[in-house]
């Protein structure tokens, strides 16, 4: 017969073998990834223009990062930034053009190696084979919005519905046939919101009694900026009237920069049911009356903005929806709290800002991402941090978080003791930037950002350097790389830009002159 001290010896024995077990018990990781998701609609970066409700509840229940950066802003090399904790000249994925090697370490790669089950859904873009996933399931190439098609483990099916209801679907029903056989790794990429921005039916009215403001320097006439002078991605002069405004303007001349934008748009809406069509047509022929009563370039130009406006955040909507869906499959299955949860876009993106569309440019809103990531079981919620992280860091700090080695060669850097303590007195105090794809009239270009300024090099085919007080010009107007009093600044940012171009091996960059 036990005693009451055996007894007690008993319990405790349970008790610390059960917090043991609490303690090692591998986190589940879900990174969820949008594409071209500006910052600036995100409520929980203080956004007027939409309300993001459950893309907020991850920033509320962990941690919002506002200053977060990508090394590189532009979808196949964030991506590979994401994949291998690299930046691009080290992980071969330069531009849009390339193959990304499925070779070299990736992230997946790690996980299934230390007893996860891994998968991607959704968006891949990085055009070879996907390794390391136990599942994938990817639209070829941008994909479609309606009734997408995707490559499911190497074989084509076509699956009805909209295309974030529909990788969300995926998603939840492969945690279902996963969660209780190992940990899971899962890359839910979205395609929303890509351009041509199409929205769901269900949104098709909404944002109509909604007038949106231009942003302050969309008229911007890029004085003292070549790079920008030669570019052909402005919202004042290369929106398509029917792939970006969904105008039926069979006269309307043809955008010399998007020639191929009509067919690509006509594709994109024959997807649509007989039935879908004549809920499309009915929305989209009121806005055509409204354009035929246009007079003025100026007035088609604010027109395109607002049409803009409202089928990106339709589109923004349809996907905070399916958020909010992962995260009440995570509550229902009492999987919230050892679950690991990102949200992040490839890069950011303008809304007009510098009358822009698209990314790529080191200006703010293209180099500014939306980040965040909470971990209920690892460190506690309603946290902001201005630290300088990077989609660079993403890779070692999921690995750090899920008690795995991070590989001596990636060059991010784990945001754990941000997380876990609130601050980081190691953490980099400059951001390097190197941008390479020459589409769209764009130029290469590489720079520096610290606390306070900006340096840019543009170098292929444009050779000029760009400066910007960030503190006086936040809206980086006015280029002062040539005004006399900030020769002495520009010696000392041009050292640290070869500083941290040695440290991140960015050979090619030391040798542009």
């Amino acid at each position: 017969m036990l005693t009451q001290f055996n007894f007690r010896a008993f319990f405790l024995l349970l008790f610390s073998a059960l917090m043991a077990n609490a303690q090692t018990k591998k986190p589940n990781v879900i990174v969820i990834m949008s594409d071209d998701h500006a910052y600036q609609a995100i409520s929980a970066y203080g956004s007027k223009l939409i309300s993001t409700p459950n893309i907020d509840r991850i920033a509320k229940d962990g941690m919002l990062m506002k200053e977060a950066a990508v090394t590189n802003s532009v979808c196949s090399p964030s991506r590979a930034v994401l994949l291998t904790g690299k930046y691009s000249h080290m992980n071969g994925m330069k531009d849009n053009g390339t193959y990304f090697n499925g070779a070299q370490e990736t992230l997946p790669k790690i996980y299934r190696a230390n007893g996860y089950r891994t998968a991607i859904v959704g968006k891949w873009h990085l055009f070879s084979t996907p390794t390391g996933f136990d599942y994938w399931n990817i639209l070829p190439d941008q994909g479609n919005y309606y009734n997408p098609k995707f490559k499911k483990d190497g074989k084509d099916t076509v699956y009805t519905g909209y295309v974030t209801d529909v990788i969300t679907d995926m998603a939840l029903d492969w945690i279902g046939k996963t969660k209780d056989k190992a940990p899971f790794f899962l890359m839910l990429h979205h395609k929303a919101p890509h351009r041509n921005v199409m929205p769901p039916l269900k949104y098709l009215d909404k944002f109509n009694d909604r007038q949106f403001k231009l942003p302050s320097n969309f008229y911007d006439d890029y004085a003292g900026r070549k790079a920008l002078q030669i570019q052909q991605v402005t919202m004042k002069d290369h929106l398509d009237i029917r792939y970006d405004s969904k105008i039926p303007c069979d006269t309307c001349p043809i955008n010399p920069i998007n020639n191929w934008a009509p067919a690509e748009y006509q594709r994109e809406i024959e997807r649509l049911t007989p039935a879908e069509r004549q809920v499309w047509d009915a929305a989209f022929l009121k806005e055509y009356e409204l354009f035929k009563t246009l007079k003025t370039k100026d007035e088609i130009v604010r027109f395109q903005f607002q049409r803009y406006m409202e089928d990106y955040l339709r589109v923004v909507n349809s996907l905070d929806d399916n958020i909010g869906r992962v995260l009440r499959y995570l509550d229902e299955n009492h999987l919230s709290e050892n679950t690991i949860v990102v949200y992040m876009s490839d890069q950011g993106f303008y809304l007009g800002e510098h009358g822009l569309y698209d990314k790529r440019f080191m200006y703010t809103e293209s180099f500014r991402t939306p980040m965040m990531i909470r971990y209920p079981e690892g460190f506690k919620g309603n946290q902001k941090t201005g630290a300088y992280v990077l989609n660079l860091d993403m890779a070692p700090t999921l690995l750090d978080l899920s008690g795995i080695a991070v590989p001596n060669d990636m060059q991010g850097q784990s945001m754990k003791t941000l997380l876990t303590t609130g601050k980081d007195e190691s953490w980099r105090k400059e951001i390097y930037y190197h941008y390479y794809e020459k589409s769209f009239g764009l130029t290469r270009h590489y720079g520096i950002k610290t606390k306070r300024y900006k340096l840019i090099h543009f170098y292929d085919p444009v050779n000029s350097w760009e400066l910007y007080d960030l503190k006086k010009d936040p809206k980086e107007m006015h280029n002062v790389y040539d005004e006399p009093k900030y020769a002495s600044l520009i010696a000392e940012l041009k050292e640290k830009l070869r500083a941290l171009q040695i440290k991140y091996k960015d050979t090619e960059g030391l040798k542009i002159k």
